[in-house]
């Protein structure tokens, strides 16, 4: 019990991106109603906790959480509520636990992606797509006509909701690194 109340903010983030990972498993969208008022509340806790320089922290790491996913977003490569929702997590944890996240993030994403495609059975239709999306982004070189490119050929893709990985591996980094 002692371990929980030391650790009770980062239960409460886990809480809040299992709550995200299910609405996004279930409509493709991480709402506004969970993702800013967790980066809110990780500012508070941080400068309440921290003083100026916590909170000082909290604002930079947000950013950078943001900065990692935003270029994605822009060329339709992912929704607004999973960039937030990355920023929300580095509102608490700050920049270090943040890239860690990420790079988890990253490799869950990834599996879960790989096993989304062997229960389809349509590896050479995902295989052309990722060709011609790469391809798209060395020849275009234009966000807007990139995310353009993304939103025509969105309904005839797998899609997967990128709020699940991320519960995944933040929660599962939590633990690793002894944060809950």
């Amino acid at each position: 019990m002692e371990h929980l109340m030391e650790h009770w903010p980062m239960w409460i983030v886990s809480a809040t991106l299992v709550v995200a990972a299910v609405i996004d498993g279930l409509y493709l969208k991480v709402p506004n109603k969970i993702t800013y008022p967790l980066i809110v509340s990780g500012w508070i806790y941080s400068a309440a906790v921290g003083g100026w320089a916590g909170l000082g922290w909290s604002l930079a790491a947000t950013f950078f959480g943001l900065a990692l996913l935003f270029g994605l977003h822009l060329i339709g490569g992912m929704g607004a509520g999973d960039v937030k929702l990355l920023a929300g997590i580095a509102a608490f944890v700050h920049i270090e636990h943040t890239w860690y996240i990420f790079v988890a993030t990253t490799i869950v994403g990834a599996i879960m992606a790989m096993v989304q495609i062997a229960v389809s059975g349509q590896w050479a239709k995902h295989w052309f797509q990722a060709q011609a999306i790469v391809q798209e982004i060395f020849t275009v070189r234009n966000a807007d006509r990139l995310y353009e490119l993304a939103q025509e050929r969105k309904p005839r893709m797998r899609l997967l909701p990128y709020g699940i990985p991320m519960t995944v591996a933040a929660i599962g980094y939590f633990a690793f690194a002894g944060l809950i």
